[in-house]
């Protein structure tokens, strides 16, 4: 029996010696999160005493199936993502002890929600060129900005924050990561309204907020460095997510495909196949990239991912628009909430083509995401940058 045989017949030992202690149809819901991650069973691959005991992270998908199976309590893993999938690997890779003592138990649990304050109105595509200030007073920093587009802001109690600490240097070099406590005072949350008719994005208004020192996440002027570990793994989370066969969006329109026979013409036939190929191209590859995850450290692949993703679900909900006809055109509500998570399969048709136009600028634009693509996996010459080495404060704003 293989090494690797071996560890995953121990680590179905475990997890069944677990369930037996902590029965998930009595144990409160709390209780069981907070005792599984203290057991290693919530990220495995993470290093014992922070969730985690350490395995390869091959293990991890059926580690979550044997719990699913078991009906266990999930972590509040749709309305947590950023947290999960952004904060917590950043925080693990770039944390003191105390500061990944202090944050990674509560956020797999999902007690603490995460959101991401990077982009700002002038600073989108360009993370660098933040203007989002943070100056150091004593033992902490006192910040003072404007963050946009930030997913689930109104839910959470942290964030992720990139600002510029050092005005004198190029852009990239005076940037600094906080961890920042949505309650603290100075915090303004409001929501945008967006074309599906929801608020579920939100702009953040900073003013004079607070952020002690324990809370910068790696060093001061290395924002730029945790920040891009931080989008690697974004990229990873939203190009990577395991799918069956005609899984997502492309087995909606299969369905719609098969359910509406009068529709179909020769054209809109051949553009399905070829979405379809598409799409399972897509889910292959993304097997091949966990493989290689499992093995190291996300890198600029997943950007690759991303970037499919989001020309699929835009070319796939145009196709299904055009297969439903006139019944494409209605529209179930348009009232303004501020949903909790993005739900692209229990939807109609029309949500489905307004919210996937998202879909090629949240997580990074695709025209970024091709430059990415084309210096950092392709290994192109780079574009030129004019501005790489002249302080921020002498760039045209």
């Amino acid at each position: 029996m293989s090494d690797h045989s071996i560890l995953r017949e121990e680590l179905r030992r475990r997890i069944a010696d677990f369930l037996a202690a902590h029965d998930p149809a009595t144990t409160e819901r709390s209780a069981f999160l907070r005792a599984r991650y203290d057991a290693g069973l919530a990220w495995v691959f993470f290093p014992e005493g922070y969730g985690g005991l350490g395995l390869p992270r091959a293990l991890q998908p059926e580690v979550d199936r044997l719990f699913e199976s078991a009906r266990a309590p999930d972590n509040n893993r749709e309305v947590n993502g950023i947290g999960l999938g952004m904060a917590a690997p950043t925080i693990l890779a770039f944390g003191t002890e105390e500061q990944k003592k202090r944050f990674l138990k509560p956020l797999w649990t999902g007690e603490e929600v995460w959101c991401q304050l990077f982009s700002e109105p002038g600073a989108g595509s360009d993370l660098a060129a933040v203007a989002t200030r943070a100056v150091r007073d004593g033992d902490t920093w006192v910040v003072t900005g404007q963050k946009v587009w930030t997913s689930v802001a109104h839910l959470a109690r942290f964030a992720i924050l990139v600002a510029r600490t050092n005005p004198d240097v190029s852009k990239h070099a005076g940037l600094t990561y906080f961890l920042c406590d949505m309650t603290t005072p100075g915090v303004d949350v409001r929501p945008l309204r967006q074309i599906t008719g929801e608020a579920e994005f939100n702009e953040v208004f900073l003013t004079d907020v607070r952020i002690p020192d324990s809370h910068r996440l790696g060093a001061e002027g290395e924002g730029w460095k945790v920040a891009t570990a931080t989008l690697n793994n974004e990229r990873v989370a939203i190009g990577d997510a395991a799918a069956p066969r005609e899984g997502g969006m492309v087995g909606v329109v299969a369905r719609t495909w098969r359910e509406h026979p009068e529709r179909r013409t020769p054209e809109l036939h051949d553009r399905l196949l070829r979405l379809w190929v598409d799409a399972e191209v897509g889910r292959l590859t993304g097997q091949r990239l966990r493989q290689k995850l499992a093995l190291g450290q996300p890198g600029p692949e997943g950007s690759t991912m991303k970037l499919a993703f989001a020309r699929l679900n835009q070319q796939l909900s145009g196709l299904e628009l055009e297969l439903l006809g006139e019944d494409g055109l209605r529209y179930s509500d348009w009232a303004m909430v501020r949903p909790e998570r993005v739900d692209f399969t229990g939807r109609d048709a029309g949500y489905r083509y307004l919210r996937a136009k998202g879909n090629s600028i949240e997580g990074g634009t695709s025209e970024v995401l091709r430059n990415i693509v084309a210096e950092r996996v392709l290994g192109l010459p780079t574009e030129p940058r004019v501005d790489k080495d002249i302080p921020w404060k002498e760039l045209r704003k």
